[in-house]
């Protein structure tokens, strides 16, 4: 009974001890991977510091997105940026993105709990074949934790690559709240001043009646929204809208191929000419504008579009 008793005493006691030799780490291996962590981490760092979104090949996707440790997340841009790859909607998915990254940066929302990292196809084919990727550009976020989910791969067609969209899905994702900071842009300014010309030059001819500036009817359709900021829906008068527009355009191609085919005299040829590139210039410009603030994400502008 007592040689029973003495024999569970050591399976017991070399239990513990195999527990405490495989099951639990030790001291120098939690600090070691702390160490191996916070290296990762100010590696991260730095190059954020120069350049937002981190460029990466194979060598550093594996070590620094998937190999453990980590305790933040990375929000991959795959891509195929170069010229023979002829992928123009990668090149507007970067600009975004890089909006996106730059808004992060040098805001209140910086933070080493995310990162933000692309990797081209050129620069990590073997990254591509790893996650058995075949289409470029593809969002996916690379959780502190655990693999990514499926909601961790960004819906590209359904919500479009703008950055405040791809801000919203960052949100969900890891609770880091980023606002959008776009550059200037001269167009809204340049549009306006088109806009104020024409009134100043519909007044001027006007200058001996005045009674249209206090029509109420008038400034009422004026204020109207006759854009939908959808592609889910169009306003009656949006389809004129673009009827118009598609007129100026197709009035500025007769006045074109007339200036090159017709027996005027020189001068009045030249007046068509620049009258029928101008007219082509804007009105497409203005159709394009259209449907880049109803299809989020169309990858295709025009002078002032």
């Amino acid at each position: 009974m007592a040689a029973r008793w003495w024999r569970w005493c050591v399976c017991a006691i070399m239990a513990v001890a195999l527990l405490l030799v495989f099951g639990v780490p030790s001291a120098s291996a939690q600090r070691k991977k702390e160490m191996v962590l916070s290296e990762k981490v100010s590696q991260l760092m730095e190059w954020t510091n120069k350049r937002p979104v981190i460029r990466m090949n194979g060598d550093k996707f594996r070590r620094l997105v998937k190999a453990p440790p980590r305790n933040y997340s990375v929000i991959v841009m795959f891509t195929a940026l170069q010229l023979h790859r002829q992928c123009v909607v990668c090149k507007q998915a970067d600009e975004e993105f890089q909006i996106l990254a730059n808004s992060w940066r040098y805001s209140s929302a910086f933070t080493n709990r995310i990162f933000f990292a692309m990797v081209d196809f050129d620069e990590g084919s073997d990254v591509f074949q790893m996650l058995n990727m075949n289409s470029a550009p593809t969002f996916i976020n690379f959780p502190a934790k655990g693999k990514p989910k499926r909601g961790d791969t960004y819906e590209l067609q359904v919500r479009g690559f703008s950055a405040e969209q791809i801000a919203r899905w960052i949100a969900d994702r890891t609770d880091v709240n980023i606002r959008v900071i776009r550059p200037p842009n001269y167009a809204g300014p340049l549009m306006l001043g088109l806009l104020l010309a024409v009134i100043g030059g519909l007044v001027y001819l006007r200058r001996s009646n005045m009674e249209f500036l206090f029509n109420k009817t008038g400034w009422a359709f004026a204020a109207l929204n006759y854009i939908h900021g959808s592609s889910q829906a169009q306003f009656v008068a949006e389809t004129h809208i673009v009827l118009l527009f598609n007129g100026g355009v197709t009035l500025g191609m007769v006045l074109l191929c007339e200036a090159a085919t017709s027996d005027m005299d020189i001068g009045k040829r030249k007046i068509m000419c620049v009258a029928g590139i101008g007219l082509v210039v804007l009105f497409f410009s203005w159709m394009l504008s259209i449907f880049r603030s109803k299809y989020h994400g169309y990858p295709y502008s025009f002078l002032m579009s």
